[in-house]
């Protein structure tokens, strides 16, 4: 028998788009996939269809659900196409993942508000004119009954239990509804509608993603490749980066918030994050935290480093500058902010031409009401003008709060206007 004859080599620009590309991934599937689909996108000299499907549940956009716009986006700067699917009609169902009960719908003006927001946030990171954005309504919405149930002989229920979330809740006990075993064979058929080569997606979409592999090719198509980023975890050091928990960075943050924010990661995240959430070279990231490890340089230095990497994404690196040279004013010299939120003293708030200490606070929205300044003032958490305050009820006159800062806390300044009432 005669052997096969060698393929052709590699070349060698693919074998580096492809080595960019897994940065950070936590796996591909096939695991040659990417390199096929960059290989036949030559040959061929079509764009691939990369494609994120998204239900617009939660619009903000934070740095762990950046981590995979910014690998779209390094598709589109290689010449590839992103189709992002707004999952207006299975938003309707639901996505069970990761759920350990049935997940509520979403009205359809819910899911329109959500999904225009989302559009108007994606361009942040990826290139607009290589974006595609797509309703998944446009094709799940013309299915009549007869088309579902062909459709859904296509994937056994011995396949949807496998999931981890369905079987644990069949298991316990728990009620599974119906609706919830076709949502991953409606996002399956996305992948089908779309012609869809690359999927992209978090580990916790795996069962969803495998699924329109499976789905394309029992309808004739080649199968896209899935390409898993990690979850990024969040400011806390335990659970994923998410809005609802309250440990996460929005790209739409000032670029203030986010550096204070992302000085206060642990040591230990640093590498994720510069892998993950920044384009310095993996060479670099090696060294940097090598020296950390070492002693030779001091964590927050590094901090500071990935703080103005990252703002520089989604400001400017002049904004991130700004940001560390605010940041140490205020906490490494104990002065104040150049810019604050200021707030005007009227003559209505005044008693016999003085106001309350504890009043001011909550009026100017420093506490949600007297007993709260009282306990911050008590607690010793409360400076004017760099002088802690002590005594709760503390009258002022107009005259000695002109431009007065207020400091609550380590991270809260206000001024105080007076007008003509500080003459």
């Amino acid at each position: 028998m005669q052997p096969s004859p060698p393929s052709d080599p590699i070349p060698e620009h693919l074998l580096k788009q492809a080595e960019s590309l897994k940065r950070g991934a936590s796996g591909v599937v096939p695991e040659n996939g990417l390199i096929e689909k960059l290989l036949k996108s030559e040959k061929t000299g079509k764009p691939l269809n990369i494609k994120l499907g998204l239900d617009p549940t939660a619009p903000d956009i934070h740095l762990g659900f950046a981590v995979v716009l910014r690998k779209l986006r390094q598709f589109q700067d290689l010449g590839h196409q992103v189709i992002i699917i707004i999952g207006d009609y299975t938003t309707l169902i639901g996505d069970p993942s990761g759920r350990s009960a049935t997940r509520p719908m979403l009205s359809p003006e819910e899911i329109a508000e959500n999904a225009t927001t989302y559009v108007d946030q994606l361009s942040r990171v990826l290139n607009r004119d290589k974006t595609t954005v797509r309703f998944n309504g446009d094709w799940l919405g013309k299915l009549d009954f007869a088309g579902v149930v062909k459709l859904a002989s296509k994937m056994t229920v011995a396949q949807v239990l496998q999931r981890d979330d369905f079987a644990n809740r069949y298991a316990s006990h728990q009620p599974i509804s119906l609706h919830e075993l076709l949502y991953p064979l409606a996002q399956a058929y996305d992948s089908v509608a779309i012609e869809a080569d690359v999927e992209m997606g978090g580990q916790d979409q795996t069962f969803n993603i495998l699924a329109g592999r499976d789905l394309q090719k029992e309808m004739g198509q080649d199968p896209q490749i899935a390409l898993f980023m990690p979850l990024l975890v969040g400011l806390d050091g335990v659970k994923k980066m998410s809005k609802s928990l309250g440990n996460y960075v929005g790209i739409a943050e000032s670029a203030d918030v986010m550096y204070g924010k992302l000085l206060s990661i642990s040591d230990v995240m640093m590498r994720d994050y510069f892998t993950l959430c920044t384009d310095v070279p993996l060479e670099e990231i090696d060294r940097l935290i090598e020296d950390v490890e070492s002693g030779a340089v001091n964590p927050k230095e590094i901090k500071s480093r990935l703080a103005k990497e990252i703002i520089a994404l989604y400001h400017s690196a002049e904004e991130a500058e700004r940001a560390h040279v605010e940041w140490n004013q205020i906490h490494a010299k104990g002065q104040v902010p150049t810019e604050m939120p200021e707030f005007v003293l009227t003559s209505d708030l005044l008693t016999e031409s003085k106001i309350w200490i504890a009043k001011l606070l909550m009026e100017a929205g420093l506490a949600k009401g007297t007993g709260e300044a009282r306990r911050l003032i008590d607690q010793g958490g409360v400076s004017l003008n760099g002088e802690k305050l002590t005594d709760s009820k503390t009258a002022f006159a107009p005259a000695s709060l002109t431009d007065a800062v207020i400091k609550v806390g380590a991270k809260r300044f206000l001024r105080v206007k007076t007008g003509s009432l500080g003459e």
